[in-house]
């Protein structure tokens, strides 16, 4: 009994495969855990520079710019996987054959080009074989996994944002059923200076903004399959449309205006807003819209439209405060929320961004499983279905057709 009570209540060691804004989002929610839960043992990044920067800031013992001399360290039991996406597939394969239980950030993988391909691929390469080649990247990773016995925690934090734990809890009260889900998230454009090029990041906003948006639909018509006939509902098919709007001859006559210095935007072969239609087994469907273009800070948003009841879940906007400043210098040196462009007029800053959008919980949600030996709540079957159903999707808007999954 008291070794068994030792085991459950070790520390976990923690490995960072990068050092960037992901890496650093991880590490503010590492923070917040109970003392004692998880230690970071170590960091690797592309360079030593940027490994060293970041050990020194959140005194990290250990920095490298190898990620094997990361993967060999007795000390760490999981890597978190922050690089980006065009390293997904190959650092898990590599943490899963090491014994490494995995964290990564979304999406789980994509298609990042072949020799031979003609550039940019985004633009160039046909679909149909940038999904066979996705798919064969995601399945290596749930094959490494299962066949190491190692945990996969997948970070997708909507799973885990409160307004969807409620939605959860909501659908499971009441008696009728979903019959369609609409989910959204847009903003002025992303963080990462990788998300122009498909060769980096595996595609545009909607692999890297609709993951958030397709993840959260399959978690929860899985969750209401289960909930009412003890087991998920699957997706069959996808009607989608993608566009690159920077580019469009509307956003060149608002640049030769001087109206459209807001949006950051601006890729080069990948797209910047996507709408997909999908279909599941039980004849209900799903919208999801996202978009690189969109001004007022970060929207994101699912509603539920049921039998008997709507429900509707806001993961950013919310009015617990709310401020008003003539001049954005007034509160400039207070952080309000994720790509707001102005803090001037009328704004609802969050108080706890982390935690509201399910950061925190992810986190925490994470080193209990790897503790405690069981699967997380977001684990490797959304992440491969969320690539499945993405690059379909991609197949579909470049045909003009729907596409079944199966």
């Amino acid at each position: 009994m008291r070794e068994a009570r030792a085991f459950f209540l070790r520390m976990i060691g923690i490995g960072l495969a990068g050092a960037r804004f992901g890496a650093r989002m991880h590490l503010a929610n590492y923070a917040s855990l109970p003392p004692g839960s998880v230690a970071i043992r170590g960091v690797c990044a592309r360079t030593r520079e940027s490994a060293d920067k970041l050990a020194r800031e959140a005194g990290i013992p250990f920095a490298t710019e190898d990620f094997d001399e990361l993967l060999a360290r007795a000390d760490v039991d999981a890597i978190d996987i922050c690089v980006p996406p065009a390293l997904h597939h190959e650092f898990a394969i590599r943490a899963a054959e090491a014994g490494k239980h995995i964290i990564m950030e979304k999406p789980l993988t994509g298609y990042f080009g072949a020799p031979g391909d003609p550039e940019p691929i985004g633009r160039r390469v046909p679909r149909a074989r940038m999904r066979e080649g996705a798919l064969r990247n995601a399945e290596a990773v749930r094959e490494a996994v299962q066949r190491a016995g190692v945990r996969f925690c997948y970070a997708e934090n909507w799973v885990y944002a409160p307004p969807i734990a409620k939605m959860r809890k909501l659908i499971a009260a009441a008696k009728g059923s979903v019959l369609e889900l609409r989910a959204e998230e847009n903003h002025s454009g992303s963080n990462s200076a990788y998300s122009r090029e498909w060769k980096e990041t595996g595609g545009g906003a909607l692999l890297r903004m609709g993951a958030h948006s397709v993840g959260a639909c399959l978690h929860l018509k899985e969750w209401e399959g289960k909930v009412r006939r003890g087991r998920g509902i699957r997706p069959v098919s996808v009607l989608a449309d993608t566009a690159d709007l920077v580019h469009s001859e509307a956003a060149e006559l608002a640049l030769r205006a001087g109206a459209n210095q807001w949006i950051s935007s601006n890729p080069v072969d990948v797209e910047n807003w996507a709408n997909l239609a999908i279909r599941f087994e039980d004849g209900s469907r799903a919208s999801v819209i996202v978009s690189d273009t969109g001004l007022g800070g970060l929207n994101t948003r699912v509603s539920a439209f049921m039998t008997d009841g709507v429900i509707k879940a806001n993961m950013t906007g919310n009015d617990a405060i709310e401020t008003y400043a003539p001049d954005a210098s007034v509160f400039q040196k207070e952080y309000f929320t994720e790509k707001l462009e102005t803090k001037a007029g009328w704004n609802r800053p969050s108080c706890d961004e982390d935690w509201f959008r399910g950061f925190a919980q992810e986190i925490a949600d994470f080193a209990g499983a790897i503790r405690d030996g069981r699967e997380p709540l977001a684990g490797i079957d959304l992440a491969v279905g969320c690539v499945k159903l993405i690059y379909a999707a991609y197949l579909s808007a470049e045909e003009g057709r729907r596409v079944d999954l199966d």
